[in-house]
This record gives structure tokens, C-alpha cells and sequence, in this order.
């Protein structure tokens, strides 16, 4: 099997790229993140990425719908979570509760970490990589993240006061005190 690994680059030596560089910058059929100023380029993530962060997304939109809890962004959306350099990332689904809820809703990327980041892991991705991610999302303000391993069958989940803990495939994720009320079985999404 051929294992693809992100391209990394910058738009010069000399100075680092920004969030208003990204946002211009047009790389058709890509990925693309900027961390500490460094442009990250991967390919498309593959049908069974999208299938299980669809997934995700639509419990979790009927979950927020229906309590009015806030608003759940589609995948690759960007939040500038760092500046100078700048850093944005692109979960592959995200909810911001309605207190954080920017207003107006920005065109280009939002200044803010969203309350809970899933991030569906592609079969290429190194866990060194994945655990930056995270650092970041936390870092920023994150109060949980969900690594959901659709190979595995398994969801790693990191929360903003330090503690991890495992959901197996027969177990179900809870929405804790981001999502209230918010339960999932695992294996209903991978």
C-alpha cells in the first residue's frame, strides 16, 4: 500500500505564510492547513473518512438542532487559532456554542477554537501529527476533541483540563458538558 504524507511548505524563506495568504491561496482537490506559519498540503481524504465524518456531523447537527445549542461546521472548516505566526486548522467536524457563535459570521476564517473538534483518522496519518492537532485545538481553548479511529473502531477523547480516556467500538460518546444530553454509540457512526 502507498502511503501518502502531507506536503509541507512555505510561500518564501523569508517570511512566514498568514491566515490572509491562505485564504488567497488556491490549491484545487487539496487539504490544506497553515501551522506556525508553515503551509500544509494533503490530498482529499477518502470515502471512508467522509462517510464516518458525515456521519458524525448530522448526529451531532440533529443533537444541536433540536436543544439549540449552537451551530456544527462541515469539514475543512478553518479556525485561526494562533497569530503571529499564524496558525489554522480545519477539523473534519466542528460545534461552537451559540455564546461563541461569531456575529457576524466571518467570511474568512473564524478567530476562535470551536468547543469540540472531531478529527477522522486517514489511514496516512502519523500519530505524531494527529497529536499536534490536538495540542493546538486545546491550546486554543478546545474543550474536547474527538480522534476517531474508523479502522480501529475507536474514539480517542482529549479535554481541555488534561484527561483522556478511550471509547471502544460497543461503547458510546458522550457530549459531557459541551453537548448536554448528547449520546452516541460508537459503532452507529464507524
Amino acid at each position: 500500500m502507498h502511503t501518502v504524507r502531507p506536503y509541507i511548505a512555505t510561500m518564501s524563506t523569508s517570511s512566514p505564510m498568514t491566515a490572509d495568504d491562505l485564504l488567497r491561496l488556491n490549491l484545487p482537490d487539496k487539504r490544506t492547513e497553515l501551522v506556525r506559519g508553515v503551509l500544509v498540503v494533503r490530498e482529499p481524504a477518502g470515502y471512508r473518512h467522509g462517510e464516518v465524518a458525515a456521519r458524525l456531523g448530522k448526529v451531532l447537527m440533529d443533537h444541536g438542532d433540536r436543544h439549540d445549542l449552537g451551530q456544527v461546521l462541515a469539514a475543512e472548516t478553518g479556525f485561526k487559532l494562533a497569530t503571529d505566526p499564524d496558525t489554522v486548522r480545519a477539523p473534519d467536524v466542528a460545534f461552537v456554542s451559540h455564546a461563541r457563535i461569531p456575529d457576524p459570521s466571518p467570511t474568512g476564517f473564524a478567530a476562535l477554537a470551536p468547543d469540540l473538534v472531531v478529527e477522522v483518522l486517514s489511514p496516512d496519518e502519523r500519530p505524531g501529527e494527529v497529536l499536534s492537532k490536538v495540542g493546538d485545538w486545546l491550546s486554543a481553548g478546545c474543550a474536547l476533541v474527538w480522534v476517531v479511529d474508523p479502522i480501529r473502531r475507536l474514539t480517542r477523547v482529549y479535554r481541555a483540563d488534561g484527561s483522556q480516556s478511550n471509547v471502544a467500538a460497543d461503547g458510546t460518546l458522550d457530549g459531557e458538558g459541551v453537548l448536554p444530553g448528547f449520546a452516541c454509540p460508537l459503532a452507529g457512526v464507524v
